[in-house]
């Protein structure tokens, strides 16, 4: 079982898209593409290619205006939504003159059968390079895709960057020429003001090639202003997504000269010891020699990290707890940015200290701020379980949770 996999609950008819896998028992399951549960491997089944092919099943293909959650199982026979299948094309023998002339134009020893008919528009061609793509697997659901557009084979590594990590390898792989990869992670549209900032490393490469390349390196981040205005035809793959272009600086190829100036110099041969001075040993045992040199002052040691406090049991993330002494207007956003840090870092003191439990009061409001910490607790393997606390004290405001 992968990441872009689609699997059945077996507890029930709900299919979904395996957006995460959280460790060798657990997994993230998208169900009807806006929101995620984590689910037991041995409860799901991956889906098949062969069972729509064989039992005449299709995803449920939704128009403008439609949206997901009509129906759960996206896989079952709907045919209202299903577009009539077009006439199979007439093949079109080209003629001498359009044979010759791709072969020209080409360079091929032999023209294509069955192509454009002479007169037909050409479509633009692709720009050439290293992309970034987040494809539409659904209509809230965008999968991470590197393309390679170019001749070359590519060495990458992926990672995504968070205000609570500063870095998380996710995948790093070999991506050959004019092909692209499958989803290396899942982001959805309802969470764009908290997606992670994500960082391809790219290498490129050619067997048998003459010159070496240097790295590159690309931090994407991702702003409502240009992301929007983003949306293309995707080039190897087809369809539209939103493109950003990895590699506007080429990587520069390095000389075989450079690469060599750049090797590390040899490390000298420790000095041989110099002889004994046997007139200057003689006078030090007789308290005949100079006064020895003052002693080198050792470097001074690093001061000790201060030690990690454990949070309040019963942890406040209203903001007038978080920041008593605020006076300015903040947006919804950025209030919820606040609650959040405080929250993973009053976490992470919490399992450093070794407590048993916490309690996270995060009150009613709209329930942004609860969805958000229950899902990013269900993610935790370092959680033994959540709840929500004691109703009688606090209602529905503050959420229980059990550390390992």
């Amino acid at each position: 079982m992968n990441v872009g996999d689609r699997v059945r609950l077996l507890t029930g008819t709900e299919e979904g898209i395996v957006t995460r896998l959280l460790d060798s028992e657990l997994v993230e399951v998208a169900i009807d593409n806006d929101f995620t549960i984590p689910v037991l491997r041995r409860e799901v089944v991956v889906v098949a290619q062969e069972e729509g092919n064989n039992f005449n099943r299709t995803a449920i293909e939704y128009r403008a205006g439609q949206v997901p959650g009509k129906s759960a199982n996206a896989s079952k026979k709907d045919r209202s939504q299903r577009p009539s299948a077009p006439a199979a094309a007439k093949t079109v023998q080209p003629s001498l003159q359009e044979a010759l002339a791709a072969v020209a134009s080409n360079g091929a020893g032999v023209a294509k059968m069955g192509g454009p008919a002479a007169g037909s528009p050409k479509q633009a061609a692709a720009a050439k390079g290293l992309f970034l793509a987040l494809v539409h697997q659904s209509p809230e659901l965008l999968g991470v895709t590197l393309i390679n557009n170019t001749e070359a084979d590519v060495l990458f590594t992926y990672g995504e960057e968070t205000s609570a990590r500063p870095y998380r390898a996710l995948a790093a792989d070999k991506l050959g020429p004019k092909a692209s990869t499958k989803p290396l992670s899942f982001l959805h549209m309802k969470d764009f003001e908290t997606w992670p900032a994500v960082i391809f490393q790219l290498l490129p490469t050619r067997l048998n090639g003459d010159a070496a390349y240097e790295l590159l390196t690309k931090r994407q981040a991702f702003k409502a202003s240009t992301f929007y205005s983003s949306s293309g035809p995707a080039p190897v793959i087809g369809k539209d997504a939103y493109l950003f272009q990895l590699d506007e600086r080429a990587a520069a190829a390095i000389t075989p000269e450079k690469l060599v100036q750049e090797a590390p110099a040899p490390a000298p041969e420790p000095a041989k010891p110099a002889g004994v001075d046997i007139a200057a040993l003689k006078a030090q045992l007789s308290g005949d020699a100079p006064a020895k040199p003052a002693a080198v002052v050792a470097a001074a040691t690093p001061a000790p990290a201060a030690p990690v406090v454990a949070p309040p049991h019963e942890f406040d993330l209203h903001l007038e707890a978080l920041r008593p002494d605020n006076k300015e207007e903040m947006s919804n956003t950025a209030i919820l940015r606040i609650q959040l840090d405080a929250f993973e870092d009053a976490l992470i003191r919490a399992l450093a200290t070794n407590m048993h439990e916490i309690v996270f009061i995060h009150g009613m409001g709209n329930g942004v701020l609860r969805k958000e910490i229950h899902r990013q607790l269900s993610r935790n393997k370092d959680i033994k379980f959540f709840e929500d606390a004691r109703k009688e004290k606090f209602g529905f405001g503050a959420t229980l949770v059990r550390l390992k």
